[in-house]
Formats: structure tokens, sequence, C-alpha cells
């Protein structure tokens, strides 16, 4: 493939690389320090620790990215080095009752991790984020931070996506190694661990059109704020602002001085019990929406009281041992009966097709990682702008901010978990399920062998790796949906883990089996079709959705990477495209009609031998303007 680059590739300060705060929904304003940049790097066939290193390679952009400077693959067979110096102020952490803690967005697909020669910690998964505390083995001044990488890639049952050491078609270059953010932050060893907000709905709320007609009701949500020791008799006091929305590209609201200027007036303070749910009532309270994403941003402060007497409310005499920002919204998804008896999706109480494009979540340049904030916020500005009111972000984890972006620029998510199993059996899962879909006929998924799931051991990472996507991102109210499998992908026990992401949290909608092999469970009626006419046949419970169609293709010339070509229906010219996408949107609006409840496009972006985007692969042509 030729080097393909996006203008903000071209543009990139490599001595500034993402550098925006990057857990956005719950920020601390002590010090911190974004590890990205240049850092040593090696490849090795054993697991001794190289001697010398080949070279730089700029984090966190994986090896097999142009923007690392490395543009190499990493094997099964081997292991790849990572080394840089960290300069820790000045300070005793047991004097101050401070600890640093080191964190990394993602690191694809297994690590180590040593500090100064003492090993710290290892960890395995290569889509979530993970820390460590790193405050026994590092001094003041200079210190040494070493990663020992492993990737098994597709030939592991671990988690993969859609990478493939032999890319092509709809499979594209396996990604390796540091691929977010490393970060450190000093944080007080009596801390907050986790924010949770949930809003709640009484019987009034649940009545259909309630949030929709009355715009100046009065809601309730509840506040959980976790802290690392998990103590009662620690205070929480949280200060909640006035709602506003953020939806300029311009607004950066994790920039600390900037929030203070403009960010609302507090509209009210409430103090509870840490580890403990919090109630709060929200007079005149704004819903989120696509046209009006209002987040309400509120302060925690965790006290510890001198006086005894009463912890809940006594602030004369108190200190403060963390302080956090964060936000939540008011919004409600649900499935409900129309008029007509019909299964919709609805928003708030108000129905709510969802028009959706799938987004893989690849560059031409940073391939797995985007290659600045601004890019991001590009991409979900067209989206809207072009007529997308959801993104399903396809078998990948996006770091937060991403999500947070969707948040306040207000564009619905459908989140996939990220596949894992054995070599998939494309006769079965590919070729005949189309086929089989086609003629309206499913398979149950306890064939093991068939759906590539024989791993004990795999099946019970996926289990946890599920939880896990959870937990991390059911904060961010943009999301929608979870989907758990698709196209039969590793697929294994579609009910039991259904119940078990219903049991997590029923605020969320689930798309079980996303295109074939459904089994009957779930939110949604979710339908594959890029070959066969378009058509709708809706359930008396579940939702109907076109989760993915089109793909249609149209190469740019100057403008792709591959010389291999790959999609549905191929078009040659603009005009030619864009009628048929006309077409498509227009047979859409008519399959609405007759019960459909939402679509989403294949796809966003041209990937790879994929020219099937809206956009081409360098995001420079828009294929519908």
């Amino acid at each position: 493939m030729k080097e393909l680059f996006t203008r903000w590739g071209r543009n990139l300060d490599s001595e500034h690389v993402l550098q925006e705060y990057p857990r956005p929904i719950m920020m601390r304003e002590t010090h911190y320090e974004i590890l990205n940049g240049w850092w040593e790097y090696a490849f090795t066939q054993n697991q001794k620790k190289p001697k010398q290193y080949d070279g730089k390679i700029l984090v966190p952009f994986s090896p097999e990215s142009v923007l690392s400077g490395v543009s190499r693959q990493l094997m099964p067979n081997e292991y790849l080095w990572y080394r840089t110096k960290i300069k820790c102020q000045e300070w005793d952490n047991k004097a101050l009752q401070e600890r640093l803690l080191l964190h990394f967005g993602a690191v694809d697909q297994s690590c180590k991790i040593w500090m100064n020669g003492h090993f710290v910690v290892s960890h395995v998964g290569g889509y979530l984020p993970f820390s460590c505390d790193i405050s026994e083995y590092v001094h003041s001044g200079e210190n040494e931070l070493v990663i020992m990488v492993q990737d098994l890639s597709d030939t592991s049952y671990h988690a993969k996506g859609k990478q493939k050491l032999k890319r092509g078609g709809m499979y594209y270059t396996a990604q390796s190694g540091i691929w977010q953010t490393v970060w450190m932050e000093y944080v007080p060893q009596d801390r907050i661990k986790n924010v949770e907000t949930k809003y709640i709905k009484t019987e009034k709320q649940k009545e259909k059109s309630t949030l929709n007609n009355c715009v100046n009701a009065s809601e309730k949500v509840k506040i959980y704020i976790q802290t690392v020791s998990e103590q009662k008799d620690l205070i929480v006091q949280i200060d909640i602002r006035f709602p506003k929305i953020y939806a300029n590209a311009e607004d950066n609201v994790t920039d600390f001085i900037a929030l203070s200027h403009t960010i609302p007036d507090v509209q009210k303070s409430i103090s509870g019990r840490a580890n403990t749910w919090i109630e709060v009532e929200i007079q005149n309270a704004k819903y989120w929406s696509c046209e009006t994403p209002y987040l309400y941003y509120f302060h925690v402060s965790l006290i510890e009281c001198e006086d005894e007497t009463d912890k809940t409310d006594k602030t004369d005499k108190k200190h403060v041992l963390d302080e956090v920002e964060s936000y939540f919204a008011i919004r409600d998804f649900t499935i409900q009966q129309d008029e007509d008896h019909i299964p919709r999706i609805y928003l708030n109480n108000k129905k709510c097709f969802l028009k959706g494009v799938l987004d893989q979540g690849y560059w031409s340049d940073g391939l797995y990682t985007a290659p600045s904030e601004e890019a991001w916020i590009f991409d979900i500005l067209e989206m809207k702008k072009i007529g997308f009111n959801m993104v399903r972000k396809h078998i990948k984890i996006e770091p937060q901010r991403w999500y947070y972006h969707c948040d306040r620029l207000g564009l619905i998510v459908w989140q996939d978990m990220v596949n894992g199993g054995e070599k998939y059996q494309s006769w079965f899962v590919t070729y005949l399920a189309t086929v089989l879909s086609g003629l309206g006929i499913t398979v149950k998924d306890h064939y093991s062998r068939l759906f590539a799931r024989r791993s004990q051991k795999g099946r019970i990472e996926f289990i946890n790796e599920v939880k896990e996507t959870i937990q991390l991102l059911k904060k961010h109210p943009s999301i929608c949906t979870w989907v758990i499998f698709n196209e039969g992908w590793g697929q294994f026990a579609t009910q039991r883990i259904t119940d078990m992401v219903r049991k997590i949290d029923s605020e969320y909608l689930i798309d079980s089996a996303s295109g074939w092999f459904d089994q009957g469970t779930g939110d949604f009626q979710s339908i594959h079709n890029y070959f066969f006419p378009l058509k709708v046949k809706p359930e008396d419970v579940r939702a109907a959705v076109l989760s993915e169609y089109g793909g249609f293709t149209l190469e740019v010339e100057e403008h792709t990477a591959s010389e291999k070509k790959y999609g549905y229906g191929g078009y040659k010219t603009k005009t030619e495209y864009q009628k048929a996408y006309r077409q498509l949107d227009r047979k859409i609006k008519k399959l609405e009609g007759q019960g459909l409840c939402g679509c989403v496009y294949t796809q966003w972006s041209d990937i790879e031998d994929e020219i099937n985007g809206v956009y081409t692969y360098d995001r420079e042509v828009n294929k519908l303007s």
C-alpha cells in the first residue's frame, strides 16, 4: 500500500501529540503529564530485554502506522519493546500521602511493564485501558520505563476486531503495541476512584410523551462517588451547574482554565456519603438530544470532616482530600409501540428514527489512532452535516475523548463489543450466512467449531471484556445500544450474555446479534442486507433495524491507499454514486413508514482495499458532495 496522509497527519507536531486530558468523564485538576512522544523501540525474538534499541517510535501510534515512524508489522513470534525516561517531581509519597499512577489508554495485545528495573504489572486485552501504581518504584528526577508487548493478532482467541495479519478485503492491517495515550497522574492516597450517574425514571416519566411535553419538568438523578478505600464515613459535596450545550468544534471544556470561565453558575449543591447513591432533584430539567445535547457539569469534593458529630452537612471544618469534575445528561432510550402497534425507538418518549453510519475508526496515516483531536471532531461534525444522527462504532473501542465529543456534539452511538475467537470459518459466517439470511433461515449458536469458540478461556475472556467495556463507557450519554455479536464472529451463549448485559444496566438497548444468526433475543431484529431487495417485516416486541446496508464503492484517484478494490455495487463517477445513494435513501424512507426503526450505512470512510466510504480514507473527498 502507498502512504496516504490526512491533513492532520501532514501537520502533526511530534513534540505535542494528543496532549488533551484523556479522561473527560472524571477530570482531576491535580498535576498530570502526557507521556506521548518519541520513545525508543526494539523488536526481539525472545523475552530478553534488548541491549540496544532499533530506533525511535512516536507514541501512541502503532508500529504498523506511518505516523509511528516505524511502518513494521509485529508478528506473533516476536516481542516489541518500548523504553522512555520520565521525570518525577520532588516528592515524598509517604509524607504527602500522595500516589503516582501510570495510565495506558490501550496496548494491543498483552504487555509487561517495568519501572527502574522493577516489574510492576502485566495486562492482557488490546482495547481496554488500565492503570498501575508506580509510587514505590520511582524516585525524584529521571526514571526508566520499559514495556514489552506481544500480539498474537488473529492467530489466537483474543479480541481482534477487523485486524488480520494477512490483510485484504474487509479485514485490515493488524495493529500492535501502544495505540492510545500514555499518561501519569499525581493523586491523593484517599481519592475518588469512579463517578457514576443514573437517571431515575418514575412511573410518570414512563408514560408516553411525558418527557417530550414537560419541558420544564422536575427530574431526579442519582450520583455514586466511589473512593479507593470505599469508606462510608467520607462525605462528598456535589456542585451541579446549570446545563449548557458545547456544540461547536472550538469548545474544549477539558481545558481547566477555559472551563472555569465558560461553565454556568452552580444550580444546586448537595452533600452525602461517599460509596452510596446520592439522589438529586433537578428543577426545570433540560433533556439531551441530537438537536440539543445539554450536559450538566458538576464538581465533586471528597471531604474528611474534623467534627465527627455530623458528617453529612458539617462543612465549616473540613479537609478536602480530592476533587474531580464530571458531567451527566438527562435522556432516555426505549422501545415502545407506536399508534400502529409497531415497535419503535424512542428518545425521551419521542419517536426517533436512527439514521446511522458504520465507523471502523481507521485512519490512513495513524491506522487505529486518530492523528489529532481535530480529526475526531471533523468526522463527528461531518456525520451530522450529512444527515446522520447515529454512528455505529464497529468492533473497536475508542479513547474516552471520542465519546465525550459525541456527548457534547449530540451524536448517538451504537457501541460494538470487540469480537474474538479462533480462525473464522468464512464459508459459514460469511458466504453461507449471507444466503441463509436472504432465505430467512438462522442457525443456533451452540456449534462452537462453526462459530470459532472452542476455547473456554476465550469465552471467559470475552465475557469479562464485555463487562469491562460497559463499566467503562456506560457513563457517556451518547451511548444508546450495546452490540454484542456481529455476523456470528465468535458468537456463543447469546441469550445468556444478553441477560447478563441487561442485568448490568437496563438503561441501554441491546443488539444481541447484528446481521446473521439471530437468536430471538435483545431489543432488535437486526438485519444486514447488501445483496437482496431491502424489505422489513416488523415483529411484535423487537424493533426492526437495518444494521448494515449499502457499501457502494467509488474510487477517487490520488485518495486511495491500495491498488485492490473491495465493496458492494461499484460506480465510476460521483454522479452515478450520488444517484444510487439517493435512491437507496428514498427506499429507506419508504421502509420507515412500513416499520423500519433505524439503519446503518456502510460506511464512513474508505479503508485500505475498501473504497465504500462516504469519505475517502484520507478524509479529503466527500463523495456525496
